[in-house]
């Protein structure tokens, strides 16, 4: 969850204010450095497209990189995906199998090899991810790098950035006072900003946005992922939501919209779940984000349900990107 601190400015949010300031010089810098030459950079063979965000916590990029993907393979292309593996067991490069254990590999990672269907690599630098996923994947034509906007070192061709609507730049400072990892201006040079809705919140950037909806209506069952069930089949009794992600609160929103009377359970973002975090009865029901269900399915049981979500993007958005692929130019 983001701290309380980073929506408005507080007692706190002065104290840590030099702590802002050198974060913001020394990302400045090194930015700058980079967009010089002076540090290096690794540029693949095959164009890759950065999705990312500035701000800190989540703003819906996993569902993005599924729709990308998915847009991308209908055009006859063959994408891999590129992505860190927080708290991940080693730092990589390592190939990413839809029956890793998440605890190894991360929970995202996981859940992007399960629902893209495409190879995945991670690694702490994404680089190195990105030329050991071309070495082992010979058909593979463009890279998407996941939750890479400021991670340098990797050229990149297209970037796309994206803004959760609800929040937007908090209190507008930098970390750790603020949710920004880098300031607004950069959204300039990106080529597209996609902004999550319900856009809710002061958004002080004023240049041409994509508006991107997330919806989920069927859950799946995380003992047996054949087994679906409806919003209307879960209405009546108390639901145990659980949420270890960067900002919960569109997901618990996302389950009273559907009409299930919830008891919220915000966990931290990538939190390691035991069995022992769910001690709310033997036949309690519980429903919890995709990103969690990677996690918990060892120790599930059968009234435990996760809610996936699809990215809804506007029609035409997907040929702008794909036109924008053509203009690249590669060896």
């Amino acid at each position: 969850m983001s701290p309380g601190h980073w929506e408005r400015v507080t007692g706190l949010t002065l104290v840590l204010l030099p702590l802002a300031a050198l974060f913001a010089l020394v990302s400045s810098v090194r930015r700058i450095l980079f967009r010089m030459g002076a540090l290096p950079t690794n540029r693949m063979p095959v164009p890759v497209i950065v999705v990312g965000n500035i701000t800190a916590g989540g703003t819906g990029k996993t569902p993005f990189v599924l729709w990308l993907v998915e847009r991308l393979k209908e055009q006859g292309l063959h994408p891999g995906i590129v992505t860190r593996g927080y708290r991940a067991a080693d730092a990589g490069p390592a190939a990413v199998g839809v029956d890793d254990d998440p605890s190894q590999a991360g929970d995202e990672p996981v859940l992007l090899a399960r629902r893209s269907g495409v190879p995945v690599w991670r690694g702490v630098d994404r680089g190195r991810a990105a030329r050991a996923l071309l070495a082992a994947c010979r058909d593979c034509d463009v890279i998407v790098s996941d939750d890479g906007l400021q991670h340098y070192r990797l050229a990149r061709d297209i970037e796309i950035a994206l803004i959760d609507g609800a929040r937007g730049f908090g209190n507008g400072l930098p970390l750790p006072a603020g949710p920004l990892r880098e300031p607004v201006s950069r959204l300039a040079r990106c080529d597209f900003v996609v902004v999550k809705a319900p856009r809710s919140a002061p958004i002080s950037w004023k240049g041409a946005v994509v508006e991107m909806r997330l919806h989920g209506t069927s859950f799946v069952n995380l003992l047996d992922p054949a087994l679906g069930a409806g919003a209307e089949e879960l209405i009546g009794p108390t639901v145990h939501a659980v949420a270890g992600i960067g900002e919960p609160k569109p997901f618990f929103a996302a389950l009273r919209a559907l009409g299930l009377t919830i008891v919220e359970h915000p966990f931290p973002d990538h939190h390691r779940f035991v069995a022992t975090d769910f001690e709310f009865g033997a036949e309690a029901i519980v429903v919890m984000t995709e990103k969690d269900a990677v996690k918990c399915r060892p120790f599930a049981s059968r009234t435990w349900w996760t809610l996936p979500v699809d990215a809804e993007l506007p029609t035409g958005f997907a040929a702008r990107i794909v036109a924008a692929l053509e203009r690249i130019k590669k060896p």
